[in-house]
């Protein structure tokens, strides 16, 4: 078993995507209140050698010495990536080792503003970074950023990484009716995309519940209404969760082992994560998945979020 890698999972945007994990758990720039991996432990924008390079090149080299390549390897998981010094490391590493497999980072942004974090991230094929907010009110109430995060800057370096890379940019907008659907934040997120000039914008929603309670959704009719309201080319919503079954990387016997687990008793992510030995990203997948399906019902508790069957 891995520490640092997991999967190969079945992701909605990019396939059978094998994670790379260089923060822990949950060590990011941002505490949004919709977070599926919970609340934020350490928030900062600090970076240093969270994991140690060494232990993840040993990873990669076994792993890739031993299974057949995934359509991507993409560097995601327990927290925000670029916050680990030696990501530009690894990312090199990768392509000299397997230079015919695209490389992703999935990024909440905030560090582009850095020039270092854009020089790094030059040698990625696809950056999918997230922008919920043009406005710092709602910025802070959706996001809760590390001190001295601004929008504007954050808004910056996205436009500043667009201007320095040449591979692809999809941003992904998480939209909650309750924070960032009215006219007036939509215009200025509106506003934000024309000048990041994204190759696609993705609009997300809650699968599951996040880390306060009483978030709801956007339905497909109100994200259908955005995207005719901006009236901009590549607006697209990302497939629902249920569309992961169809993915050649959707493991049968993970989900059953899941399902056997919480049929025995109530289940946080961490306990199915440290029982069945898969990380938390893996285990979000296949939550997502019975949950559209209507297979299992979530209760917030003391403790967490527990999962059982409906």
């Amino acid at each position: 078993m891995y520490k640092y890698l997991f999967g190969p999972v079945p992701s909605r945007r990019l396939g059978m995507s094998l994670g790379v994990d260089l923060v822990p758990r949950k060590v990011c720039s941002l505490d949004c209140v919709y977070c599926e991996v919970g609340k934020t432990s350490k928030l900062t924008t600090r970076r240093m050698e969270y994991i140690p390079f060494n232990k993840v090149r040993d990873e990669l080299m076994h792993f890739f010495k031993n299974n057949p390549d995934p359509d991507f390897i993409t560097f995601s998981g327990s927290g925000e990536p670029t916050l680990n010094n030696r990501l530009g490391d690894v990312l090199t590493l990768i392509k000299e080792l397997k230079p015919g497999v695209p490389v992703a980072v999935l990024t909440n942004g905030t560090l582009l503003s850095v020039r270092n974090v854009r020089d790094e991230l030059k040698g990625a094929d696809v950056v999918l970074p997230s922008l919920d907010a043009a406005t710092e009110d709602t910025f802070r109430r959706i996001n809760r950023p590390a001190p001295g995060l601004k929008i504007d800057e954050y808004i910056q370096g996205l436009v500043d990484f667009r201007n320095e890379y040449e591979g692809k940019i999809y941003l992904e907008i998480f939209i909650l009716p309750a924070y960032n659907y009215t006219d007036g934040e939509l215009d200025e997120l509106k506003k934000a995309i024309k000048r990041i000039k994204p190759d696609s914008v993705q609009l997300n929603t809650l699968d599951r519940p996040g880390t306060v309670s009483g978030l709801k959704p956007a339905s497909k009719e109100e994200l259908e209404r955005i995207i005719k309201y901006w009236g901009m080319p590549r607006v697209e919503i990302i497939a629902a969760a249920v569309k992961r079954k169809e993915l050649k990387s959707y493991r049968e016997d993970a989900e059953d082992a899941i399902m056997g687990m919480i049929s025995r008793r109530p289940c946080t992510t961490d306990d199915l994560s440290e029982t069945l030995g898969m990380h938390l990203s893996e285990i979000n997948k296949y939550l997502d998945v019975l949950e559209s399906q209507g297979r299992i019902k979530s209760a917030r508790q003391e403790r967490g979020i527990f999962y059982r069957p409906a």
